[in-house]
């Protein structure tokens, strides 16, 4: 089948930047900011943030778009290390470091139960962990 031209052009895409609902925008921007070291970048209209650290943003909006409990993924050099950064400085911890076929990932949540999945580079010589699924139960792959 031949590729009309309207879906031959080339598109580039940017990055995605979730939008994370959140009850307080002042208390969320505090806990991004001073816990799990975002910037801010700025304050909108109608209760709406934007917050960033190195290449990842994240939009904040009170009381629309989205639901509670929503994921977001974000590759980092370091998972492990920044456990233990989150670790210090009081963040809602979730799960540690786990290796996993795509990732040694950790989960932290915000103060309204989205969760954070940071991962970095999966480590070869370590086995595989259990995944932590959306209601804090432990499933074990079956092939390692």
């Amino acid at each position: 089948m031949a590729e009309s031209e309207s879906t031959s052009i080339q598109q580039r895409f940017g990055p995605a930047t979730p939008i994370l609902p959140v009850r307080s925008l002042e208390a969320s921007v505090d806990y991004y900011v001073q816990i799990l070291g975002f910037q801010l970048d700025f304050l909108g209209p109608g209760a709406f943030a934007s917050v960033s650290r190195g290449g990842c943003t994240l939009f904040l909006c009170q009381g629309d778009q989205g639901h509670t409990g929503t994921w977001a993924w974000i590759g980092v050099a370091d998972a492990a290390a920044l456990w233990e950064q989150f670790r210090l400085c009081g963040a809602r911890l979730r799960q540690a470091p786990t290796n996993h076929p795509w990732a040694l990932e950790i989960q932290i949540e915000d103060l309204d139960g989205n969760v954070l999945r940071f991962g970095s580079g999966p480590i070869a010589s370590q086995p595989y962990g259990e995944w932590m699924d959306m209601n804090g139960r432990l499933w074990k792959r079956e092939d390692g």
